[in-house]
């Protein structure tokens, strides 16, 4: 159903700037939260009278169904001037937690949906709240057309509050008490172990240090409070950076406190609360200072005063320069930006606003810093915030949708981009997950790929400009390993790309700069194509190692239309089902990131747990187990297979990456080829591998020194299990990378220790890759 364009008229009076802008007429309004609506995704927004909800529809495929509930439970799509609902098939999304959402209201959970279906308005479509209800916004799209990238991409969600709204983010769940420390002030509050505490930033760009007191030592007598040196100490980081630690200690090494949330991402953990004296050297005597407020609000449970207080310093930019120098900026944190920490203990805390209005580090401009503290029923998950861009919507990491198999094989998960993936599983370990892969077969979860699905006419001429092979020479059901550089031949990405059909692409990588890219060059060359991100609507497994194609034997099964397993060579693609015809869909792709025979899986969130269970159940037989990232990250180096961020980098191009087999220098045009020509004629740097005699890893960055001088650097390293010693991948001046020469890696300032070691070309292992190819 097409919306009447009535509906858009009524509200010409909000500019629209493209996707993802934001509203005209709210300068002075909390910045709109911008959301992100998956394909098949349902998702719910809470609104209230005078909101605005934009939804971009630009792309005439481009489809949303809304369905809005009052307080009381009943519809009122109406009340928004939309049209009747239809019918909404429940096969056509997740509806899980929207059926959860709807029994909790009282509704039967075998409901028949309906919902007003929008599409093919080609802007965007803008929603005034005429009372505070409930949306559910779904981006209907079969489970087919996902897997076989024919369904469209995520839809950009901003969400306005009205005028005068409050900008704080919404609770996490039930509060015990909240309230605002003012500006240039600090308050103190007692927390019960168990609960949560979230220090909101409300306005953005606003330092609060905090510290606690175990309740029990002050009834004692005894000030036991958050100790830096401590804290450091147990979880092993000496200098600020971005992120918290997880745990916070008392000077008896004791946690007292756990961060559980953090939408930030640069805190300073080591410095002192401002000072009288700091402002008095500076030539502001009197200045109102955070330690003397900490000093005045713990007074009444018995503190006593300090003159410089050490603290958590929330939200403060800080950094330590080459010449170990602390050096500070203005905060990164954005209105309603906010920590969360769970209380190990019961507790006296503090936390301020502090009220420095002469240095960078609130702007300039001191603001109001939010306290809540949330009952111990409250249920909050472990989550950093994961901005792909700086203006981008943020995303809390998310479990996977593999998470209900993993969460009991592991308690070890580190983020991924917006997800949480495990790093090891603790039954095997590592190394058990080395040898898996290496000697029968492993299943890793890389839902944390990045997929654009590229469609229309000109989408092979965009990816002929774009990326460093010859993409009109990639047939149907093949794929390639390519690379997207700009015009000084540096890398922005690589990854995969699967030719689906003539005009259908999909792209498989590691951020989303390639998706920017290829908007901003299909834009600049007005080509007709469009590039849908999939973003998390397609999680996908690895299956590695000699025993994997035993494996999807017993699994596949697929449509005469498409290759069978047999004919799905190294680079080949298909789309099978589980088992038989009515099994669920997915796209099986042999590729992989470990050098080994191995497959990809790509498949609908919903159907991601039938999948994993599916592939573990056939795998016993052949001794498969799951893998974490800390064993990929030895398997890759190994097969020299090159990361972002090691091998290549920003200053860094394709040949010097070592990826200039990926490089087609007879292509006439593509982004990046003029610079690439020059380079690969005389070349400064090459990346080589390192045989190192000894069994210890260097780090990434430490020096290559040939005799006392310095001649390139380390990327990557790890102990090789299969080689039985330390090997790294080296970026060189060429001068000095010759095969079998002797070189040393620096360690302790690259001066007092040296690891030797001899070149050798990349990969370790299996230099033909003759494994991936049997």
């Amino acid at each position: 159903m097409v919306l009447a364009t009535a509906l858009i008229r009524e509200f010409s009076n909000i500019s629209h700037q493209g996707r993802g802008r934001h509203f005209a007429g709210f300068e002075h309004a909390a910045s709109p939260r911008k959301r992100l609506l998956e394909p098949r995704m349902a998702l719910r927004l809470s609104v209230a009278a005078g909101d605005l909800v934009q939804v971009d529809l630009s792309d005439p495929q481009d489809h949303v169904a809304i369905m809005a509930f009052t307080d009381e439970g009943g519809r009122c799509e109406a009340a928004f001037g939309l049209p009747a609902p239809v019918p909404l098939l429940r096969s056509d999304f997740d509806s899980e937690e929207m059926t959860g959402w709807l029994v909790r209201q009282g509704v039967a959970r075998d409901i028949r949906f309906t919902a007003t279906s929008v599409t093919g308005v080609r802007e965007p479509l803008v929603l005034r709240a005429p009372q505070a209800c409930t949306l559910w916004l779904v981006a209907p799209a079969e489970r087919t057309a996902l897997v076989s990238a024919r369904a469209t991409g995520a839809l950009v969600v901003m969400h306005q509050r009205a005028p005068g709204a409050s900008a704080l983010p919404d609770p996490l769940g039930d509060v015990r008490e909240e309230f605002t420390v003012s500006r240039a002030t600090a308050r103190a509050f007692e927390v019960r172990r168990g609960e949560f505490v979230q220090i909101i930033d409300v306005e953005g760009q606003q330092c609060s240090d905090f510290q606690a007191f175990r309740a029990s030592g002050l009834d004692r007598g005894q000030e036991l409070m958050i100790d830096s040196t401590a804290t450091r100490s147990m979880v092993r980081r000496a200098f600020p950076g971005p992120g918290l630690f997880d745990k916070f200690f008392d000077p008896q090494m004791v946690p007292m406190m756990r961060a559980v949330q953090d939408t930030c991402g640069r805190h300073d953990t080591f410095g002192l609360a401002c000072t009288a004296r700091g402002y008095e050297e500076r030539g502001f005597p009197g200045h109102v200072n955070c330690s003397d407020n900490i000093s005045g609000a713990l007074d009444s449970f018995g503190v006593a005063s300090r003159r410089a207080w050490p603290a958590i310093n929330f939200f403060w930019n800080t950094w330590i320069d080459e010449h170990q120098h602390l050096l500070t900026e203005e905060s990164h944190s954005r209105p309603g930006d906010y920590v969360a920490l769970e209380a190990l203990d019961d507790l006296v805390c503090v936390s301020t606003a502090c009220p420095d209005d002469i240095d960078p580090i609130n702007g300039w401009n001191p603001t109001d810093v939010h306290v809540r503290i949330y009952r111990p029923e409250t249920r909050i998950t472990r989550a950093v915030a994961y901005r792909s861009k700086e203006d981008a919507p943020m995303q809390i990491s998310q479990h996977s949708a593999f998470h209900a198999r993993l969460a009991p094989l592991t308690d070890q998960f580190a983020p991924a981009r917006d997800l949480w993936a495990p790093v090891s599983f603790p039954s095997s370990g590592t190394l058990g997950e080395y040898w898996a892969c290496r000697e029968a077969a492993t299943l890793q979860d890389m839902s944390g790929l990045r997929k654009y699905d590229i469609i229309g006419p000109d989408a092979e001429r965009l990816l002929q400009k774009a990326m460093t092979r010859d993409i009109a020479r990639l047939a149907v059901w093949r794929a390639s390993y390519a690379l997207m550089c700009d015009e000084s031949g540096e890398v922005i990405d690589d990854g995969t790309l699967f030719r689906l059909a003539p005009d259908l692409f999909r792209w498989c990588c590691g951020n989303e700069e390639s998706g920017r890219w290829l908007g901003k060059l299909a834009e600049r060359e007005g080509l007709q194509v469009r590039i849908h991100d999939m973003q998390g609507s397609l999680p996908n497994l690895a299956l590695q190692g000699p025993r994997s194609r035993d494996i999807m034997r017993k699994l596949v099964f697929t449509q005469p239309h498409v290759p069978t397993l047999d004919q799905v060579k190294w680079f080949g693609v298909t789309v099978g089902r589980l088992n038989d015809r009515e099994g669920v869909p997915f796209l099986l792709t042999r590729t992989g990131y470990t050098g080994e025979l191995g497959y990809e899986i790509f498949c609908a969130k919903e159907n991601a747990l039938q999948v994993w269970d599916s592939v573990m159940a056939a795998g016993a037989e052949f001794g498969l187990k799951p893998m974490g990232s800390a064993a990929l990250e030895t398997i890759r180096i190994e097969a020299g297979l090159a990361a972002a961020g090691a091998e290549f980098a920003p200053g860094v191009d394709a040949f010097e990456a070592g990826l200039g087999f990926a490089v087609n220098l007879k292509k006439t045009d593509f982004v990046g080829r003029e610079a690439l020509v020059r380079n690969a004629e005389a070349p400064r740097r090459v990346l080589r591998g390192i045989l190192l005699e000894a069994d210890d890893v260097p780090r990434h960055g430490a020096p290559v020194f040939c005799g006392e001088r310095q001649v390139g650097m380390v990327t990557s390293a790890t102990r090789s299990p299969m080689l039985e010693r330390a090997i790294a991948m080296v970026r060189l001046s060429v001068e000095h990378a010759a095969p079998e020469t002797k070189l040393e890696i620096g360690q302790l300032d690259g001066r007092m220790k040296r690891l030797s070691g001899t070149l050798c070309d990349v990969p370790f292992v299996d230099p033909k890759r003759e494994r991936a190819r049997v």
